[in-house]
Formats: structure tokens, sequence, C-alpha cells
């Protein structure tokens, strides 16, 4: 396997304890820089206003199988979690598209740290890609904490 960075993210995070746990709690603005030689596949990007990204976790732990998130009372395996610590920290996020210019989108909604590889962009299509009734455990015990939560 053989992967080619097509950019690098530019964020205001420079270390892990400055990044939000999700992409979609981040207002902060962030840029893809796409590599010039691959500018190209930027043609017909303008008027999409959300998309994915895939990136590469540069300062995770690949020997991680076992984690212990925040918001669990146990320590659980690592694909039943999105911790960036994991043989492969591939991480994705939906972000909002600001603008484009030249070979940059400046987007929101990004967890990533500064200098992040980026691996990839597809567009995001609520009509195809939420699923309504979706079960993780976790994350309906995450949000009402979150809702019964009064010191936010």
């Amino acid at each position: 396997m053989r992967l080619q960075p097509i950019g690098v993210i530019r964020s205001p995070f420079k270390i892990k304890e400055e990044a939000p746990r999700q992409g979609r709690l981040a207002d902060a603005p962030g840029q893809l820089e796409i590599y010039p030689q691959y500018a190209p596949g930027l043609k017909n990007m303008a008027g999409q206003s959300h998309l994915f990204v895939l990136y590469w976790c540069h300062l995770a732990e690949r020997d991680s199988l076992i984690v212990h998130p925040p918001w669990a009372e146990s320590a659980r395996g690592v694909f039943t979690t999105r911790s960036p610590n994991r043989p492969n920290p591939i991480a994705l996020d939906v972000v909002e598209l600001l603008a484009l210019e030249g070979n940059t989108l400046h987007v929101r909604g990004l967890d990533a740290l500064d200098g992040s590889l980026l691996l990839d962009i597809k567009p995001y299509s609520s009509d195809l890609d939420s699923i309504p009734g979706v079960q993780i455990p976790w994350s309906q015990r995450v949000a009402e904490a979150g809702r019964h939560d009064t010191s936010k």
C-alpha cells in the first residue's frame, strides 16, 4: 500500500491539547493547502458547501488497541472509538467550505493539528452520507451527558 499526500492542513491547533474532540465542535477556520500537482482536482469545487477531509494524524500513537476516551467509564477497543491513537491514524472530518482561493480551501470544522498531511477530499452529501437511526451506544450517553452538564 502506498499513500500519497495531496496537501497539508493549516490550523490554529499546534498541540493535541488545543484541538477539539471533534471537528464539528471547532468554529476556528483552517486551510487545506493542495499541492500544485493536485490542484486540477479542485475543478468544479466552488459551490459545494461541505466536504469529507481525510488526513493523517502525524502525532498519534500507533500501538494503541485499547484506549480510555474522556467520556467513558472504562477502557474500550480502539475500533469502537474515534480516538486518533490507532494502528493507522487516519482521521475523517466533515468541514464547511468557506472559500476557494487558487489551490487553498478555507474551511471550518477541522480538528486536525497544524501540519497534518491531507490524504483526500470528497464531497459530503446529506442525502447519501446521513443515515437516520444509526446506533452507537456510547454516542447517546455522551449526548445526554452534554445536555445535563450545567457547567457549560
